[in-house]
């Protein structure tokens, strides 16, 4: 294979594996963020007591699932702009 469809065929690739990061990594955050907020709203409703301790837990997962998404657009981002496969290649 010459040289230039190698490069094109690893961006290529890079693109879609982009891609891929980047939406299941937003669909993952968001199911996660719906199921425990429905669960938190299903054990407010049980015991109210409860909802103070509860609701510092909640705000603290939903930093650590959201840092979690913003790692992963981090490192696509990385891919996109300074492709470390590529170094191989040229």
């Amino acid at each position: 294979m010459e040289k230039m469809q190698m490069i094109a065929m690893v961006q290529a690739y890079t693109g879609i594996g982009i891609g891929l990061m980047i939406g299941l990594g937003a669909l993952g955050a968001c199911v996660g963020v719906g199921i425990m907020c429905s669960r938190f709203l299903e054990a407010a409703a049980r015991q109210p007591e409860l909802t103070d301790s509860l609701q510092a837990k909640v705000f603290l997962l939903l930093g650590l699932i959201d840092a979690s998404f913003i790692i992963g657009v981090g490192l696509a981002l990385w891919f996109a702009t300074g492709n470390p496969l590529l170094g191989k290649l040229v």
